[in-house]
């Protein structure tokens, strides 16, 4: 991106979650499948995609989208690279007045957002810096992601997590195998982590 501030190599999908336990939930469950569901909530034709921000990692430290009276975004998520999306067919959103959706081509449709500056009831959500995938699911490794949490305790909870997790498997295997040979199943931690604060 040629260093540019405001515009970021990385894409990020933020996770939804009420609470931030909810949040790190289904983060867990993310990467343990590594798989990202497409949905079609507030898509206009009903089109499955998979969403993501081109905003740096810098304007979500100050908590950037709680400035916003409505928003679905936690602290919690992961974050690729903006050419890996690329290639599997992201591109960025198509922002424009809802009556534009019909001029679209059928192909470019599942990229419409409605943005509406005139009339009592403005629609902006260019702050998002959408992109999106149309598909039912992206499938990731952690070669291709890096998780990203609130802060340096939540980075430590999910690494915590993983270790309990990896005793509870080696323990199980123990109990048919050799102790040895069941610690050649533990699986180390092998993601990047990117806390913003």
């Amino acid at each position: 991106m040629g260093g540019r501030f405001d515009l970021s190599d990385k894409l990020i999908h933020f996770v939804r979650g009420e609470r931030a336990g909810d949040a790190f939930s289904t983060l867990r469950s993310i990467i343990q499948d590594c798989r990202l569901f497409g949905g079609n909530r507030m898509i206009r034709g009903g089109y499955r995609c998979v969403c993501f921000t081109e905003a740096p990692v810098a304007a979500f430290a100050a908590d950037f989208v709680r400035q916003f009276p409505f928003t679905r975004y936690s602290q919690f998520g992961l974050m690729f690279e903006k050419s890996w999306i690329y290639e599997r067919g992201g591109r960025p959103v198509i922002y424009q007045p809802g009556d534009d959706f019909d001029r679209l081509p059928e192909e470019l449709r599942w990229r419409h957002v409605r943005f509406e500056l005139s009339g009592e009831d403005v629609i902006d959500f260019t702050w998002e810096r959408e992109w999106r995938i149309a598909c039912d699911e992206l499938s990731f490794t952690p070669a291709d992601a890096a998780i990203v949490v609130p802060d340096g305790q939540w980075a430590d909870a999910l690494c915590q997590l993983h270790q309990i997790d990896q005793d509870m498997l080696v323990q199980q295997y123990s109990l048919v195998i050799d102790q040895q040979i069941a610690e050649l199943w533990r699986d180390t931690f092998r993601w990047q982590l990117v806390t913003l604060a």
